[in-house]
């Protein structure tokens, strides 16, 4: 069954990897990357398995047909089902080149309003389907899987075509967005009025800001606007037991704060379908600079003095010795910090000059530098900078190439008090190494700050380690566990930006409060009494729960 009037892609996007069909990575550059991860795993090389192709995945047949009402803006296509299976995660990728596609969602629905979704979210009800939100589908824990054979179908409910900036208030700098825009999109509608969400994750071009809402997204600030979370006004969320809008303020004291039920909710409460959003100036003032450390931990100490100093930079990456050389930053003998500060209103000269006063008390020695008046833009894409920000735009379009390798490649990131920070981390590295050397013979870990607090960093972690293409599943999750459990047992989070999803879930669990727990199942039975909305995320269906009609 096709559809004529829902689908919104106006480009086909590849079903296995980032980008638009068409759009394909030069061989040589393929070429030279299995050389350079070759080098660093130690081994001779690599037989790289094709890319998928349609006519190669094997589809079950849909288990359940839209009503005639719904039929519109639904379809059981063989792409929108096979785009729509998987995320963007490592995990997911190994299963896209396994061709393996055992429990594909079985109708595609691409409602264009509340109303259309209200009513898939009703049939699902009535018949016991899960009803899955799907905002870019970038998600790398296992966000958006159709659930096993509990339920007698899935339907994925795409937000593509609720893509609109609906209301601008430029008085207060806030704008009303429906969930479904991707990154660009939204950017392109504001810049006309001089105004910024500002908040651009590594997933940006194909992420929503549903999806950002949902997962608590971290974005381009390292500093103070870090997560979505502070540039949420208020919400508007379609779930099974009704439709809910929170009373658009810029702070209140009335109460727990109701936006705060649905940010990081991940679906299974209902569907964010808008928000009104806090908006930032455009950037017209930068200052930029990239600062070596000879020693790891010293230079962490300048970061922590400089996230407590209130300077709050916008960009404060700072990456260890092989970190640094995998993104061109460094030459892998030095941990390299990339400071920048940016304003819509101010040069920032000064808030540089004294992060860097800063660093050099703690031997930082500054490797590039520019101000407002030396065309910092322009520098913040060349040297460290920009060999560091090109990499880091480019490299979800390279992933696809690591699981056709047969390799593990993935990472995790945490976020944990500065007074652990040594010990937490070099006991990770510890149990990492070993784990890999165990599971793998041996590979690379090395780590950066994403994201920092005055009270705590976001240490992020990437791990690539030599396996085949029948043991690199497993291999990854074996490695993977030990990282979960190892954050668990020290205190730290489980996650700090990429959400919960069915990756973490297990892990979840250990590190919440079980008394709050209770308070997710309870606001679980209650805004989605049926348990259809995206099952398996956040809380366990009740044991003995009816969920057909």
């Amino acid at each position: 069954m096709a559809n004529t009037e829902g689908r919104y892609f106006g480009r086909k996007r590849k079903f296995w990897t980032w980008g638009y069909e068409g759009d394909d990575i030069p061989q040589t550059e393929v070429d030279s990357m299995c050389k350079r991860v070759a080098e660093r795993l130690g081994v001779p090389g690599f037989e790289l398995l094709s890319d998928p192709k349609l006519d190669e995945i094997e589809l079950r047949a849909p288990r359940i047909t839209p009503p005639a009402s719904l039929a519109h803006f639904c379809t059981t296509d063989k792409w929108d089902r096979v785009v729509h299976t998987y995320g963007k995660g490592f995990k997911d990728m190994v299963q896209i080149y396994r061709r393996s596609y055992d429990n594909p969602p079985d109708v595609i629905a691409y409602p264009r309003n509340e109303d259309e979704i209200r009513a898939v979210i009703d049939w699902c009800g009535e018949n016991g389907y899960a009803a899955i939100p799907f905002g870019g589908g970038s998600s790398v824990v296992g966000g958006f899987f159709a659930p096993g054979d509990d339920y007698d179908g899935a339907v994925v409910i795409d937000l593509g075509n609720m893509n609109q900036v609906l209301e601008v208030d430029d008085v207060s700098r806030c704008a009303r967005i429906q969930a479904g825009i991707l990154g660009p999109a939204l950017e392109n509608a504001l810049k006309p009025q001089g105004l910024t969400l500002r908040h651009i994750p590594q997933s940006w071009e194909f992420s929503s800001l549903g999806g950002w809402i949902a997962t608590r997204s971290a974005g381009h600030y390292a500093t103070m606007l870090t997560h979505i979370d502070e540039s949420v006004q208020s919400l508007r969320v379609v779930t099974p037991t009704g439709t809910l809008e929170n009373r658009r303020l810029p702070a209140s004291g009335a109460g727990p704060d109701p936006d705060r039920a649905f940010i990081g909710s991940e679906g299974a409460y209902g569907i964010i379908t808008e928000a009104w959003m806090r908006l930032q100036g455009r950037v017209k003032f930068r200052a930029n600079a990239s600062i070596a450390f000879k020693d790891f931990y010293t230079g962490a100490d300048a970061v922590r003095q400089i996230t407590q100093s209130a300077l709050f930079p916008a960009n404060c990456r700072y990456l260890d010795e092989r970190d640094a050389l995998f993104y061109g930053a460094g030459d892998g003998t030095e941990s390299v910090l990339l400071l920048g500060f940016e304003s819509s209103d101010h040069p920032m000269d000064a808030w540089l000059d004294r992060g860097i006063e800063i660093c050099k008390d703690y031997g930082g020695v500054v490797r590039q530098k520019s101000g407002t008046g030396t065309d910092a833009l322009e520098t913040s894409r060349s040297g460290a900078q920009g060999s560091w920000r090109s990499q880091f735009r480019y490299l979800p379009y390279l992933m696809h190439i690591r699981a056709a390798m047969g390799i593990v490649s993935f990472t995790f990131e945490t976020a944990y008090t500065w007074d652990k920070f040594k010990s937490v981390d070099a006991e990770l590295m510890r149990r990492m190494t070993e784990a890999l050397k165990r599971i793998a013979g041996g590979g690379i870990i090395c780590r950066r700050f994403s994201f920092l607090y005055p009270d705590g960093p976001s240490p992020y972690y990437s791990i690539m380690a030599p396996s085949t293409h029948e043991r690199s599943l497993e291999d990854y999750q074996a490695i993977s566990d030990v990282a979960s459990a190892a954050l668990v047992e020290l205190g730290a989070t489980v996650t700090h930006h990429h959400a919960v999803g069915r990756t973490f879930k297990p892990w979840y669990e250990k590190e919440i409060d079980p008394i709050y727990g209770r308070m997710l199942t309870a606001t679980k039975k209650e805004l989605d009494p049926s348990w259809i909305m995206n099952p398996g995320l956040l809380v366990d269906r009740p044991k003995g729960l009816k969920i057909t009609s």
